[in-house]
């Protein structure tokens, strides 16, 4: 086994859990933006619970995040306006971010 051999694998196991903790803080995220957008539409309990997981799995329909961001953005018509839900989308990473570090 070379040195060269372990540095190449040490790198791929860093970027395997750079992209593990990547995908959680974007799913912790989106979470957490459904519950701000359903706290906005007056959802509580359940409903609240059941439209942050809608949330979550719109991410699954297409790469980044304007799929989150269109869903949201259409639900939340005349609750909030674009520049107020990426302001917040963005302050919900650093939040979902520091949450999942302190996780690991």
């Amino acid at each position: 086994m070379s040195t060269f051999d372990d540095r190449e694998r040490a790198y791929e196991a860093k970027f395997a859990h750079d992209a593990d903790l990547r995908f959680k803080a974007e799913a912790r995220r989106n979470r957490l933006l459904g519950e701000w957008a359903a706290e906005k539409l007056g959802k509580t309990g359940d409903e609240a619970r059941a439209y942050a997981m809608s949330v979550v799995t719109s991410d699954f329909e297409e790469p980044g995040e304007e799929d989150v961001f269109r869903k949201v953005e259409a639900d939340l018509a005349g609750h909030a306006d674009a520049a107020e839900i990426r302001a917040q989308m963005s302050r919900l990473m650093d939040e979902a971010r520091r949450q999942v570090a302190d996780e690991s």
